[in-house]
């Protein structure tokens, strides 16, 4: 089933596309899509219709950064009933925990997950796009998207430490490094950035005392916020393990402070098992990082857990038909 965005995602593409003297209604049309789609408000469109459509802009207008510029222009008035509420929020820690909870009011096929570790929060944006290959665009866009509003939250005073990638570099960086710093790394595991744990303090510019005891109420008339997904704990908790060689049941049950026969259990409720998610999961990296190829196959065998790069060869046979060698090459 095809997820869904909101159409203010792609706020300021028409200008775009037209500052560069290009027609927007054949690449509209090429992937379902027509100018009512964006100029009506509130509407919802196909995730991966949008991100097709950024991909194809991208190279019909020549401007390899062709995400990044339209998220140079966000405001936080695009995120909508969201940016309403966080004026009820004081701090940065409050604001993006509101935007993790109810960031499904934008957007189905986008889930904004926030870990904090010892001295360093990681911020991961996850997008449910078909194939994932065209995400590129699409990604730089959110990320740079949510990188300004925080900035504008904060009053201009933050920074991200790192900015990560999971698709290549790019020819050029100049624009990535004007609009994203110079701590930018491609080919990563994930989608986001990182930064101090500290910055979290971080007063919200935008935050109204007088406002605050209605925010709360005034988002939870519109939506509840999204559900805690323990398959979705158990997902990351895999996906971060997987290159460490100590992805296990046991491993993850540790960490989740629980045991094996509770992790059994809550797979179970939903139909499923821990190796079945642990197959998943390699299935869904190994899409991304055989077409990195600036990644060696031994490397990805590395990543996806694996000790020697012929049982990871023997594995991608199985699931993809044919060998990672072919597979890359065919792309």
């Amino acid at each position: 089933m095809t997820r869904l965005v909101r159409n203010a995602t792609l706020t300021g593409y028409l200008e775009l596309i037209r500052s560069r003297e290009v027609d927007p209604l054949p690449l509209l049309r090429s992937v379902g899509l027509q100018v009512a789609d964006l100029a009506m408000p509130n509407q919802w469109i196909a995730i991966d219709a949008a991100a097709r459509l950024l991909e194809i802009s991208a190279v019909a207008t020549g401007l390899e950064g062709f995400g990044l510029r339209l998220a140079e222009n966000r405001k936080f008035s695009n995120l909508g009933p969201i940016s309403v509420a966080a004026q009820g929020e004081p701090d940065m820690r409050s604001v993006l925990m509101m935007l993790s909870r109810y960031q499904h009011l934008r957007s189905e096929a986008i889930n904004v997950r926030i870990a904090e570790t010892d001295d360093l929060v990681k911020v991961r944006l996850d997008f449910d796009i078909v194939p994932a290959s065209a995400s590129r665009q699409f990604s730089e866009m959110i990320v740079g998207a949510l990188l300004r509003l925080i900035k504008i939250v904060s009053g201009g005073r933050w920074t991200p430490a790192t900015v990560c990638f999971m698709h290549d570099a790019p020819d050029a960086l100049t624009l990535h490094r004007r609009t994203l710093g110079n701590s930018i790394r491609f080919g990563e595991n994930f989608n986001g950035f990182g930064f101090y744990a500290g910055d979290l303090d971080i007063p919200n510019s935008l935050f109204d005392p007088s406002f605050q005891p209605f925010a709360k109420e005034y988002i939870d008339t519109i939506a509840s916020p999204r559900p805690v997904d323990d398959l979705d704990r158990i997902r990351e908790l895999i996906e971060t393990t997987l290159p460490t060689g100590r992805c296990s049941l046991q491993h993850v049950a540790k960490t989740l402070g629980v045991n094996r026969v509770t992790v059994h259990r809550l797979l179970a409720r939903s139909n499923t098992s821990f190796s079945e998610i642990l197959n998943t999961t390699r299935v869904d990296l190994a899409r991304i990082y055989v077409t990195q190829r600036t990644r060696s196959l031994t490397d990805v065998a590395g990543l996806l857990g694996f000790s020697e790069l012929s049982a990871f060869s023997r594995w991608f046979r199985t699931e993809f038909g044919s060998s990672p060698t072919a597979w890359r090459a065919a792309l």
